[in-house]
């Protein structure tokens, strides 16, 4: 299943370009007061603080970059702020708006969940890998749902957010904003928000190290991982090939089709023989994908601009990555291929499918998308979600390189 991840949350790393001095105070916006207590964090990462009785905040270090810093109280709508971080400090006003319930809004809540639908919901957010299996959430009764059944899609949704205590890798993230839609016909999920990172405790040193050791497998052959590997021309010294992948259109099926459809338009008992066309008509694909063997050389990948600061993604047709340093999870099943007789052998290598929706788009140094609406990303890459889902500011304690 095609999976769009959005955090809108861009990190330059500290190491490349220094470190920033981030202050400010959160108020309320219509009398500008003060918020004591306030949350206040840097979306996608694990940078957060709490304001002080004056409503003042300050992140004294921060890495160069831009962020998108967000503001939480209880009995107010968030507050959001694009800010780029340099070398000269910043200072912010965010100011709150009152929630519905404040202003006097009447909050329609709709029917509860039914247990089908959030089942569905947990399954496509938090995921099926054996991370995802350690993962819950903590505040089910937040979780908005609404399936439309003539779209056949479903959306979720939290007035406050939802909390996903990840035991795997140590993490309790809040999800704010989220929006998370997915169409069963289409086959793609998209969800989005301002998610902020909290290290849990861990019971003992051996409990430590696992989460650590876990965090690295997650990160290694990551869609983070690829991106990185592509920025900063390590793509085979990381362990990954790229191939091209093009998607042609059969050009039998529009005719098969069309004699399927008009038979079945005559509602009436068929032959034997109309049988067997039929099934012989729906069995004609509609697309072929054809698979380029040869690996694809890094710069037909990425364009450089001039000075070599600023690089993009850019490639044609669809792009299969494959992973060699490690296999998948073991609760990984690849889709069995259109019109192919049972399930696809378990593949022994990370393959995943990256599809670009727009002709470029830039690659953060810390191998985040500037846009990360701009791609689609399929096969392992889709089946990783929340159980694998790490901070914009994790960096693995030792990046070795493929011999």
């Amino acid at each position: 299943m095609r999976t769009v991840l959005a955090f809108f949350c861009f990190l330059l790393p500290g190491l490349a370009l220094g470190q920033g001095r981030l202050t400010g105070v959160v108020q309320d916006s219509v009398t500008h007061q003060p918020l004591a207590f306030a949350s206040v964090f840097l979306a996608n990462t694990t940078l957060g603080v709490t304001t002080t009785e004056q409503g003042t905040f300050a992140f004294p270090s921060v890495p160069a970059g831009t962020y998108e810093v967000v503001a939480s109280y209880v009995g107010y709508r968030l507050a959001r702020q694009t800010v780029l971080v340099g070398p000269a400090p910043q200072q912010l006003t965010l100011r709150l708006a009152p929630a519905a319930s404040q202003l006097g809004e009447v909050v329609v809540r709709p029917n509860p969940n039914r247990a089908s639908d959030y089942q569905k919901f947990t399954e496509l957010f938090l995921g099926r890998s054996s991370f995802s299996r350690q993962c819950r959430i903590a505040n089910p009764d937040d979780v908005l749902l609404d399936f439309d059944p003539k779209a056949n899609e479903l959306t979720a949704s939290a007035y406050k957010f939802v909390q996903v205590d990840n035991e795997a890798l140590g993490y309790r993230v809040k999800y704010y904003g989220l929006r998370f839609k997915t169409n069963f016909t289409q086959q793609v999920i998209t969800f989005y928000g301002q998610p902020v990172f909290e290290e849990m405790t861990p019971r003992s040193e051996r409990q430590r190290r696992l989460w650590q050791a876990n965090r690295v497998r997650a990160y290694r052959g990551s869609l983070t991982h690829f991106l990185r590997s592509v920025r900063d021309s390590q793509l085979t010294a990381q362990g990954f090939v790229a191939r091209r992948l093009r998607i042609v259109t059969n050009p039998r099926f529009a005719h098969a089709d069309s004699l399927r459809k008009a038979l079945l338009r005559q509602h009436r008992a068929y032959s034997a023989a109309e049988q067997d066309s039929l099934f012989r008509w729906a069995r004609v694909p509609p697309s072929f994908a054809l698979l380029y063997t040869a690996p694809r050389h890094l710069d037909s990948l990425r364009r450089v601009a001039p000075g070599g600061r600023r690089v993009f993604l850019r490639f044609r047709d669809y792009l299969q990555v494959t992973y060699l340093l490690a296999g998948p999870d073991a609760n990984y099943r690849p889709a069995a291929p259109p019109f192919a007789p049972g399930a696809a052998p378990p593949p022994d290598r990370q393959v995943s499918q990256l599809i670009l929706l727009q002709p470029e788009v830039e690659i953060e140094p810390n191998g985040q998308l500037a846009n990360p609406l701009a791609v689609f990303t399929d096969e392992y890459w889709g089946f990783e979600k929340m159980g694998e889902f790490l901070p914009v500011n994790y960096l693995p304690p030792v990046l070795t390189s493929h011999p």
